[in-house]
């Protein structure tokens, strides 16, 4: 696009979805594919969430001691996708 149609008000389309009748369907990127090493926010302290879940996991996997309050979420992360596969919950 010229400098020319820019001033003028025209733009560019806009990029290709797969599903232009429904733009919401197509899938989602972001955070949920990254790994938890990239996180922004992957240093703070593990979430309440996060350290009940790793809890109970640890305790259905009879590794209690695998439970460590001091994880920070991207730690967390990764020990609750280790002990979800372990208690045969992925």
């Amino acid at each position: 696009m010229s400098a020319d149609d820019r001033a003028r008000g025209a733009h560019e389309d806009p990029p290709e979805v797969e599903n232009p009748e429904n733009p919401k369907q197509t899938p989602a990127t972001g955070n949920q594919q990254k790994d938890p090493e990239e996180w922004v926010t992957g240093h703070e302290p593990m979430t309440g969430a996060q350290a009940s879940y790793l809890k109970t996991l640890s305790e259905q996997a009879h590794k209690p001691e695998l439970y460590d309050p001091e994880l920070d979420k991207a730690e967390a992360s990764k020990r609750i996708d280790e002990l979800r596969a372990a208690t045969g919950k992925d």
